[in-house]
């Protein structure tokens, strides 16, 4: 019976220690996003994903990216769009991410790859973006057209953002979060 017990409290230790671990990488993403908000097109919460989903998986990915779309929300204010947006991108990028994770032995010699896969997400995100707001608020052809070329200038400087930011910051971010994650097991 004291065995029981022992396992019942070591995996509810567990489980608080991936919960703090989640709240914590929630709260630094929103922190990230506050930061750089007034500036247009850069942000830091692509290499925090990538290198989150890239050591802890696509499921925890995919929590902290749910956690992340619905806690913006009460941050920036709700705008069903965006939050349609975020659940699909960040849902899709950290399973991305999170396979490849699970499939690129020697993540850090093939560094370019990842930066290369947060560029095409990235690019991905403002084509993701300009569909849903077109359908959302049924913009006609030509207000399609004006808001994606609107949208181009913003999509060009987050796309180098992320290419500098995963290209300088994901192996240092990689080294932590593995070092997070063999505290956790």
């Amino acid at each position: 019976m004291n065995e029981e017990n022992a396992s019942k409290k070591q995996k509810k230790i567990h489980v608080g220690k991936e919960c703090a671990y989640l709240a914590v990488f929630v709260a630094l993403l929103i922190a990230a996003q506050l930061c750089f908000s007034a500036v247009a097109g850069v942000e830091l919460v692509t290499v925090l994903f990538a290198g989150y989903a890239f050591v802890f998986g696509k499921g925890r990915g995919m929590l902290a990216a749910a956690a992340f779309s619905l806690l913006r929300q009460l941050v920036f204010g709700f705008f069903p769009q965006v939050l349609v947006l975020y659940l699909l991108y960040y849902n899709a990028f950290a399973f991305l991410f999170g396979a490849l994770g699970e499939g690129l032995e020697e993540p850090l010699k093939r560094l370019w790859l990842i930066v290369l896969f947060a560029c095409l997400s990235t690019l991905f995100f403002s084509v993701l973006d300009i569909v849903i707001n077109s359908l959302w608020y049924a913009y006609s052809w030509g207000a399609i057209k004006v808001y994606a070329l609107a949208s181009l200038p913003v999509a060009v400087t987050q796309t180098v953002c992320a290419a500098v930011s995963v290209g300088v910051l994901f192996s240092p971010l990689y080294k932590v979060f593995g070092l997070a994650k063999k505290w956790i097991s």
